[in-house]
């Protein structure tokens, strides 16, 4: 199955919770503590915020270094999902509500922001 993941053009939040649920069980054993992931998705945020200065910023990135971006956005993602699995969050549901509150909550704000102008 892994091997074909590889051909998955598209997925739901709720097929990619499924699958890092279901490789995390086989492969990678078992979760890490919550604490554990929310350090390595620290480390993970840290990381692409390595990217973004050197490619989006000022920074150069070093001899050696790679323009790794969606690779470490990934990362990122793949952590989270491993929170929400491991604290019993329906990320597809979660993500639902957030844009709700955020729609109620800035329906006029930024289109009355001067600076987005």
């Amino acid at each position: 199955m892994y091997e074909t993941l590889r051909t998955v053009f598209y997925m739901t939040i709720e097929e990619a919770q499924k699958q890092v649920d279901e490789w995390i069980n086989t492969i990678g054993v078992k979760y890490f503590s919550e604490l554990t992931n929310m350090a390595i998705l620290t480390e993970e945020v840290g990381e692409l915020a390595r990217v973004m200065a050197r490619k989006y910023g000022e920074q150069s990135f070093k001899k050696g270094e790679k323009e790794n971006l969606a690779d470490e956005m990934a990362d990122v993602l793949w952590v989270l999902i491993c929170l929400a699995n491991q604290t019993g969050v329906d990320l597809t549901e979660a993500l639902k509500k957030n844009i709700e509150k955020k729609t109620k909550r800035d329906k006029h704000r930024h289109a009355n922001n001067k600076k987005l102008q």
